[in-house]
């Protein structure tokens, strides 16, 4: 499988321009860190509208960088691609981590997971591009493997459900009267 993504990779190399370049840098740095959906969580648990998918969108990024990062990256420990095919000029630093799966990819598809399942149109779409365009970047920056990405997306996917599944098993809980309650 190695060999086939590798042939993809290097396709994607073909496509490179400076404009490119620089919007697919713009797009991979969205995801650095997780800022821009931190932010956009931040906002959300601000504005009383809002703060349920917020509260969503929380808990699915904890669970997610749980998940990803201290479980399936060291787990996995896959190597990156250009790590293989040392050939290619990496137009971004090299990571510090693992490849499988890309944790761009995932946090991003955790937010979108959570804001469509909380019904929050148009913003589920606006993430939904952006995390298109992260999705992208990765491969097209050589940094993760096609297999990476798309475990990305399937995990972001599972963990922005979880985190909505777990909210609703909270706030259910919190509307429950407790059987030992007196009053």
């Amino acid at each position: 499988m190695t060999a086939f993504e590798l042939q993809i990779l290097d396709f994607l190399q073909k496509l490179h321009t400076p404009v490119m370049d620089k919007v697919m840098i713009a797009f991979s740095s969205l995801g650095d860190m997780g800022i821009i959906w931190i932010a956009l969580c931040l906002i959300l648990l601000a504005v009383p509208k809002t703060r349920n998918a917020g509260k969503v969108v929380l808990l699915a990024m904890l669970l997610e960088i749980v998940g990803v990062n201290l479980f399936i990256k060291p787990l996995v420990a896959r190597t990156r691609p250009y790590e293989i095919n040392a050939t290619v000029e990496l137009i971004t630093g090299e990571m510090r981590d693992y490849s499988f799966p890309s944790g761009h990819t995932a946090m991003a598809f955790t937010v979108v997971t959570g804001l469509y399942l909380m019904k929050m149109k148009p913003l589920w779409q606006i993430c939904l591009v952006i995390a298109l365009g992260i999705a992208f970047s990765r491969l097209y920056l050589y940094v993760h493997f096609p297999t990476d990405v798309a475990g990305g997306v399937i995990l972001g996917i599972f963990f922005g459900w979880l985190g909505y599944r777990l909210e609703k098993r909270i706030e259910q809980g919190r509307q429950t009267p407790g059987k030992h309650d007196n009053t």
